[in-house]
């Protein structure tokens, strides 16, 4: 058996513009709006109760900052999603596990969930369990559909976390110049970032994932 999970990320207050194919489980991966209030994510709850997907999945972004200062808040305001901080769901025998945090960025970036390089990344890449089959994160490992121009901002940490966890499908977004899926050992990583430039949005990409590992 499979279930048709939806993902997409990086919407950025755009959400009611974007695509969305319909499927079992929807995953969005972070930055849902400039969140800082309250309408903020109640505007987005609003938006998740308008789509069929049975199942609806929510990390973090670095511009959810009420998700981050606040996340007892941020959850209750989420009632139409399975929040998800560092922590893991079951869904029709899929896991998936969800982790909002990345690298620093720059100094005029929002930096929600945001963390040095090094020890504090090191320890959140830590709690990620093995034997998952869907890993979300906001942030790209290194040298996976991170770069930006000449620059790669993914992260090294992660990178080093995700080939000893081994999930079957990596989903993230923050680095908005990459896009798509790439297939590496039997995993699949898949940036969902919906910004196109120029004010084009993407559509959100869907994808099968069979019940148990084959």
């Amino acid at each position: 058996m499979a279930l048709q999970i939806t993902v997409f990320s990086d919407s950025h207050g755009r959400h009611d513009e974007v695509e969305i194919p319909g499927g079992d489980i929807l995953i969005f991966a972070g930055d849902m709006t400039d969140c800082r209030h309250e309408h903020d994510l109640a505007g987005f709850n609003r938006f998740l109760r308008r789509l069929p997907h049975r199942y609806k999945v929510v990390i973090g972004g670095n511009h959810d900052h009420l998700l981050a200062d606040n996340p007892v808040l941020g959850r209750s305001l989420l009632s139409e999603a399975i929040y998800l901080q560092d922590e893991m769901v079951v869904i029709g025998g899929i896991t998936i596990y969800g982790s909002p945090w990345q690298p620093l960025f720059n100094s005029r970036a929002c930096d929600a969930f945001a963390l040095p390089r090094g020890r504090a990344l090191q320890e959140k890449w830590r709690m990620i369990p093995h034997g998952i089959d869907i890993l979300v994160t906001h942030a790209p490992p290194a040298g996976v559909l991170d770069r930006d121009g000449p620059v790669a901002h993914g992260c090294t940490d992660l990178a080093r976390a995700v080939a000893a966890v081994r999930p079957r499908y990596h989903v993230f977004g923050h680095i908005h110049a990459n896009h798509g899926t790439i297939c590496r050992q039997g995993m699949m990583a898949i940036n969902c970032n919906v910004q196109a430039g120029n004010g084009r949005l993407r559509p959100a990409l869907s994808f099968p994932c069979t019940v148990g590992r084959v």
